[in-house]
């Protein structure tokens, strides 16, 4: 990997990559805190136990969004690349980031697609 264009290519993907499931996770975790609220809820637990699992569930899904315009500007890098360095079509980096641009299509904000 002596070009620096496939260094890049390879550092760029991974940003996309671990941005699109980090987003699935604080989705997933967003979906878990409200369960665990309305469990609490249900048991009777105490006030203060349940505003707790309320801060945490909007640390969650405050960072959801965040996520999503971190990923849309990351996708946006790599797809530039992606079009201003088709010489290195037949890499492996290269085709990995065409695979991972299309993964993470799912989790862009609609706007940005």
């Amino acid at each position: 990997m002596s070009d620096p264009r496939l260094r890049q290519l390879t550092i760029k993907t991974g940003v996309v990559k671990r941005l699109s499931k980090e987003k699935t996770v604080y989705e997933k975790e967003v979906v878990t805190e409200q369960n665990r609220i309305e469990k609490l809820k249900a048991q009777g637990s105490d006030d203060h136990a349940i505003r707790k699992q309320e801060e945490v569930l909007q640390e969650s899904m405050m960072m959801v969004p965040d996520c999503q315009r971190r990923l849309a500007k990351a996708f946006a890098e790599l797809s530039d690349m992606i079009k201003n360095e088709e010489e290195l079509k037949e890499s492996p980096q290269y085709v990995a980031a065409v695979a991972v641009l299309e993964d993470a299509k799912v989790n862009l904000p609609n706007s940005a697609q």
